[in-house]
């Protein structure tokens, strides 16, 4: 392969580059994002997996010790406080990979990004919109 042409899934490489028990985690964990983001592209940003919808909807990473969530959860008390005991010092969120990861948890933060996402896009057509 030549450098200048990608990948055919530069997802799977990336899963493919971590040992096996972190890439049985790290399958599950992408199975669950594209479950809670069907109508979102994988794509590779900053170096990691992510979707995108209207604008970057999540990031997820594999770490020496955790997977990593990112952006933080804002704007939902009940969700705020079922993942505070992931949340790193700048409310990212890490699961680490000793521990059950709690998938669920993962597809509501995921389907609460999406949420967002979507009022984000509503609020810029709106804007435009007004221009005109």
């Amino acid at each position: 392969m030549t450098k200048d042409k990608k990948p055919a899934d530069e997802i799977s490489e990336y899963i493919a580059s971590f040992p096996l028990p972190v890439q049985r985690i790290l399958k599950q964990v992408r199975r669950t994002v594209r479950a809670a983001a069907p109508k979102a592209v994988e794509v590779i940003s900053y170096k990691m997996p992510a979707m995108r919808g209207h604008g970057m909807i999540v990031y997820c990473a594999g770490f020496k010790g955790h997977v990593g969530l990112f952006p933080p959860v804002r704007g939902d008390e009940a969700l705020e406080k079922a993942v505070k005991p992931y949340a790193g010092p700048k409310g990212n969120l890490r699961f680490p990979y000793e521990e059950e990861i709690p998938y669920k948890l993962i597809a509501r933060v995921v389907k609460h990004h999406v949420k967002r996402d979507a009022e984000k896009a509503r609020q810029a057509a709106a804007k435009r919109a007004s221009r005109r």
